[in-house]
């Protein structure tokens, strides 16, 4: 009897701002032959750079090199869609330039037109600089932000995953002294609602459970410290309840993301980029994941930037861009699978696997 084969998703890895991280960490990521094996990929940037890495860390070429406008579809397990036109070498540098943002916005672009098209499965990128981006003349705060507009989706939330803990954020590339002119009911509900969505369709947990932080110290202590809890959290709460949804809150940020590493909650949501960002990169610093949720296609991404300061020196950790890609893996045959499949894995989801 005949027994078909394993699914194996093809998946898009663009490299990001050349000057920085995104060569060495995606090399150094894929060089896990048992990670190579459960998919097929294609990296859109420079091979010049992947080389330099490779040779780095001393690390054996495992991909072939294609032209970029020639690289699909894709043949054996790594193919690199290669800018060789760029010719960026020697003008490359460890700091923001409009040419390098320019070469990160193509390696985006037509990593999002292929998996428009379907011909990947999903899209992992690595690192830009939005300081790069801004001299290029593209006004885009990051990655989450064009995706939305690209993908024409207005419900778009960032959610990081890391040790024990998700964290769905309400509100993204906001100046902290400015959220207030946007804190709304439907900014904080947004999150709660994609985030049961993807607890139970990606991470299997049939009801989940999700506590809603506070914005102010001590959830607003009753209005002694604000009133943003009452006017516009218990709000977001008491329709997201209404749903069907189990949310609670707002609780005090200072136990809350204790509570939910203990296991109390499936999920949290913050209301702003540093509430989230600070738990999550003390107790996953090296693998922790951002994820999009509310586009149409699996984009996922490392928690961490260009880091300038020691890109081409051999010293990066690809802890967190193993996981990005190891997540977009899992969350790829999540999508190919059937109900029943889903409702019944065969292993432990991979983005828990440790380094």
């Amino acid at each position: 009897m005949a027994t078909s084969l394993p699914y194996r998703p093809t998946i898009g890895i663009t490299m990001g701002d050349p000057g920085g991280i995104g060569a060495e960490v995606i090399v150094k990521a894929l060089a896990d032959e048992s990670l190579r094996g459960k998919a097929r990929y294609i990296i859109y940037g420079l091979d010049e750079q992947l080389e330099y890495a490779a040779d780095q860390a001393e690390l054996r070429q495992y991909w072939t090199r294609r032209p970029h406008e020639d690289a699909l579809p894709a043949e054996g397990e790594v193919v690199v869609a290669d800018y060789d036109d760029l010719s960026l070498e020697g003008r490359l540098l460890r700091k923001p330039s409009a040419e390098q943002g320019r070469a990160s916005m193509r390696f985006l672009d037509d990593g999002i037109t292929d998996a428009r098209a379907n011909r990947i499965d999903a899209l992992v990128t690595a690192p830009i600089n939005k300081s790069a981006w801004h001299m290029a003349g593209f006004e885009w705060p990051g990655h989450t932000e064009l995706l939305a507009a690209r993908f024409k989706t207005r419900r778009v939330t960032m959610m990081f995953t890391g040790g024990p803990l998700k964290v769905a954020l309400a509100s993204v590339h906001e100046p902290l002294f400015e959220l207030r002119n946007h804190f709304t009911i439907g900014l904080v509900f947004q999150p709660i609602d994609l985030m049961h969505q993807a607890l139970q369709r990606w991470f299997g947990v049939e009801r989940p459970k999700i506590g809603v932080a506070g914005l102010n110290p001590h959830a607003g202590e009753g209005g002694q410290f604000g009133d943003e809890e009452q006017r516009v959290i218990e709000p977001a709460v008491d329709m997201a309840r209404n749903a069907g949804i189990a949310a609670s809150g707002p609780h005090p940020a200072d136990t809350l993301f204790w509570r939910a590493a203990q296991g109390e909650f499936d999920g949290v949501v913050a209301m702003y980029h540093d509430q989230a960002l600070i738990p999550v990169k003390l107790l996953a610093f090296d693998r922790a994941v951002n994820l999009t949720l509310g586009l149409p296609i699996i984009r996922t991404s490392p928690d961490h930037g260009t880091a300038y300061d020691i890109a081409g020196k051999n010293l990066a950790d690809a802890g967190s861009m193993k996981s990005a890609i190891r997540l977009a893996v899992d969350l790829a045959m999540k999508n190919h699978a059937t109900p029943a499949e889903r409702a019944n894995p065969v292993s432990e989801p991979l983005e828990d696997v440790r380094e």
